[in-house]
């Protein structure tokens, strides 16, 4: 029998200037969005075009924000209502962790309605080339959620190779659930969207790339749920599901029929190439 593995003491905090501490987890959704957004510049380029180069530069302000309040909001409404009713102030520190990503998905979407409707772009393509870029950032947030040791899966079999005691998990060994969520919602799921982002007849039909992305995303982090622990304060769902699990069921009916849906409709031309454009006269 292998011995299980006890949890690297990672320090949460990458570096220290003065009184300000940079920690891991900032930083993976400082690095997220940036990668992001290189990507982004990359996919609003291929045709059809659903934006420019520029405009991916803009919507950086745009998602950050989304991010961050829906992340927080989401939390705030979907796992602890109760408590942050009675202590409001308590939703302002975001340094004590607690964000969704549930509700920073609705985020997204929300800045990404309201700068699509600002730009007057195609909603739905603008949606494809930036589901795209998403996984990035899941997966670094898991590997913070695993630097942090928090998070931590459910118990183990001793004889899983991988099995692992956190401190704040007890005696016992559990599934490094973090590590499953950022190679399935991250990797894995990054793989498959940027694949399929390379096809002009996925790119044709907006809204199929969104899709994939709902119903991928709402397929691994369900799959994942088995192995990670509830949160304490919420536990088992009736039934035996977990709060993860029934916020994923509508994201996997919403995917398959955005996809569909969009397979229905005409193909998308974009905008045109500015190459295209005929000069100005002097």
């Amino acid at each position: 029998m292998l011995p299980v593995l006890m949890f690297p003491q990672f320090d949460p905090v990458l570096v220290h200037f003065g009184p300000l501490a940079v920690r891991w987890y900032a930083l993976s959704y400082i690095l997220g969005i940036v990668l992001g957004i290189m990507l982004l510049r990359k996919l609003l380029a291929l045709r059809p075009r659903a934006g420019t180069t520029e405009l991916a530069d803009d919507f950086l302000t745009w998602v950050t924000i989304g991010v961050l309040v829906g992340g927080r909001l989401g939390y705030v409404l979907f796992y602890q209502p109760s408590y942050y009713l009675s202590h409001p102030l308590s939703i302002l520190e975001v340094w004590h962790g607690g964000m969704s990503f549930h509700g920073g998905a609705l985020g997204v979407i929300t800045a990404m309605v309201l700068f699509t409707w600002r730009y007057k772009l195609n909603f739905l393509a603008f949606a494809d080339r930036v589901t795209v870029a998403v996984p990035i950032g899941l997966g670094l947030g898991r590997l913070a959620n695993f630097i942090n040791g928090e998070l931590w899966g459910r118990e183990a079999p001793v004889s899983l190779p991988w099995a692992m005691i956190f401190p704040t998990g007890g005696p016992i060994p559990r599934h490094p659930s973090q590590l499953y969520e950022s190679l399935t919602e991250g990797l894995l799921l990054f793989l498959i969207l940027f694949t399929a982002s390379r096809r002009l007849s996925v790119r044709e039909h907006p809204g199929f790339l969104a899709g994939m992305f709902l119903a991928g995303y709402g397929c691994a982090r369900s799959f994942c749920e088995f192995f990670r622990e509830p949160d304490s304060f919420l536990g088992y769902l009736p039934g035996g599901i977990t709060m993860g699990q029934l916020l994923c069921l509508p994201m996997l009916v919403a995917g398959i029929g955005l996809m569909l849906y969009a397979r229905r409709q005409p193909i998308y031309v974009g905008l045109p190439d500015p190459q295209d454009q005929p000069a100005e006269k002097n």
